[in-house]
């Protein structure tokens, strides 16, 4: 048996699950369809995206996000080994524990914590029983936390707004919001007001740790929504990760694993997931000991001059990008 944690908001912040003997991750997937008309006026549906020079539509575009972190064992039900898959494109902390456990001995004890670097397979656990003359039964449960742990956050972030030098927005939400920033992943996280189909810039160099582009709804209900926030993920040379959420369907323009630079557009602005209303949801975090920490930053403001971005200020952009 798996069971999924919901991430309390439009992006994956944490993920939990319970492991009874065994896990078969299942990922549910809904195909792209699009819709164009040919020289003759006719109709076409496919599943293939049309070429560039083809004008067409995405009438249908939707997925449930699939897991980064699978589980699977290997070896007889009597002696499993547990095998651990991080498909994101950095490292993930991954902590295993017991919350029941009858006649059980593993390899290595529990609880135990263990960094798996992006993009690698790892066997994690071999479980067994202490009294081979009897049966054992146990349950497994395993939490993973993107970035590598450290004990002291980074300090005196100063970033570019990921926006260009030729537009300014308003901050919705600031340091501390009190209406959906709740927690310690985004105490320092930020709303940006801008209209679907915004460029969206690096802040600053890094790797495209994950990508998620696929989801065409937004809406104030937190239970329907708060998965279904379109993001990408960057990881920086010094450990940070900055999130750029509710984008617009299909609008990122980098790939999974790639390298940007600041500046460079890797998406447009939308709606996505659980909203109000068309903005960008930008946070800085980095992972403190197997929890996801939000961090303080600095803009570069026009003029040479830094400044924390506040409720009701309007930001200019600092970036031209490209």
């Amino acid at each position: 048996m798996l069971r999924r944690g919901s991430p309390s908001r439009g992006f994956p912040l944490k993920l939990l699950f319970a492991l009874v003997l065994f896990v078969v991750p299942v990922a549910v997937l809904a195909e792209n369809i699009y819709k164009y008309q040919d020289e003759n006026g006719i109709w076409h549906f496919t599943d293939r995206k049309p070429e560039e020079k083809q004008k067409f539509e995405t009438v249908y575009m939707e997925k449930e996000p699939e897991p980064r972190i699978s589980m699977r064992t290997e070896g007889p039900d009597t002696n499993p080994v547990y095998v651990l898959f991080n498909d994101f494109w950095g490292p993930v902390e991954v902590e295993l524990q017991m919350t029941e456990a009858v006649n059980v001995l593993t390899e290595p004890s529990l609880p135990a914590r263990f960094v798996i670097p992006g993009q690698s397979e790892r066997s994690l656990l071999g479980v067994g029983a202490l009294d081979p003359k009897r049966g054992f039964r146990f349950r497994l449960q395993m939490e993973s936390v993107p970035g590598a742990p450290v004990t002291e956050p980074v300090a005196d972030l100063v970033l570019h707004p990921p926006w260009r030098a030729s537009e300014s927005f308003p901050i919705s939400q600031g340091f501390g919001g009190t209406r959906t920033h709740l927690g310690p992943d985004s105490e320092f996280a930020i709303d940006v007001v801008m209209p679907v189909g915004t460029d969206v810039l690096a802040a600053r160099d890094g790797v495209v740790m994950d990508v998620e582009e696929d989801f065409n709804r937004g809406g104030a209900n937190l239970e329907e929504f708060a998965d279904k926030a379109n993001h990408v993920r960057i990881l920086h040379a010094d450990g940070t990760m900055a999130v750029y959420a509710h984008l617009d369907l299909a609008s990122v323009t980098v790939r999974r694993g790639g390298r940007v630079r600041a500046g460079q557009k890797i998406a447009s602005s939308g709606n996505t997931g659980f909203s109000t209303g068309p903005h960008l949801h930008f946070v800085v975090q980095q992972n403190i000991g197997m929890k996801l920490q939000s961090l303080p930053f600095r803009f570069h403001l026009p003029g040479g001059e830094t400044g924390i971005p506040s409720e009701q200020q309007l930001v200019s952009g600092t970036l031209p990008g490209n």
